[in-house]
């Protein structure tokens, strides 16, 4: 199964992806560490981005093959980088489950974003006017969405782990 989850900077994705890909016993796959390579190589910063979903398709495909699950985390914020996964999973022919995590508390998302501190060495983090700005086009059907606005996020992995087994089967 291939589990993509997105969301804007700061709602908790990578810890829910983190919780889940554990429970699972499953590849965690992280847009931003493939990212941060990239740019340890040098690579022209425009390009950093579309380099790092790429790598992250070709190595959710090479996990899926050896019949591992996979949980990606990425923002993903465009529906053709949504649609780039689904086809990572149709080429595969596993099921593939969407997962939306968002923090519908504006307050507690900013003070998220102005307290935390990167976990990736060398990586920038954007600052609240950074996430405002940033281009997200709305997801108008993830098969699970998550508010981690006033919920512990452990409670979030519960819940979309009892949700997959089901959502596998009706997939299939």
């Amino acid at each position: 199964m291939l589990i993509v989850i997105g969301g804007l900077p700061g709602t908790g994705k990578t810890t829910l992806a983190r919780g889940l890909a554990r429970a699972l016993d499953a590849v965690h796959l992280r847009i931003d560490t493939i990212e941060q390579a990239l740019r340890g190589a040098t690579m022209d910063s425009d390009a950093i981005g579309a380099a790092g979903y790429l790598v992250g398709y070709g190595v959710a495909a090479d996990n899926l093959a050896l019949g591992r699950t996979v949980v990606a985390d990425a923002v993903n914020p465009l529906a053709s980088i949504r649609a780039a996964w689904r086809d990572v999973a149709r080429r595969a022919a596993v099921a593939v489950v969407e997962v939306e995590v968002v923090c519908s508390d504006a307050a507690e998302h900013r003070r998220r974003i102005a307290s935390r501190s990167a976990d990736i060495p060398g990586l920038e983090l954007p600052a609240w006017d950074e996430v405002q700005a940033r281009t997200y086009e709305p997801w108008p059907d993830p098969q699970f969405l998550i508010d981690t606005a006033h919920q512990p996020v452990a409670q979030g992995v519960t819940a979309l782990h009892t949700f997959l087994p089901a959502r596998e089967r009706a997939l299939r």
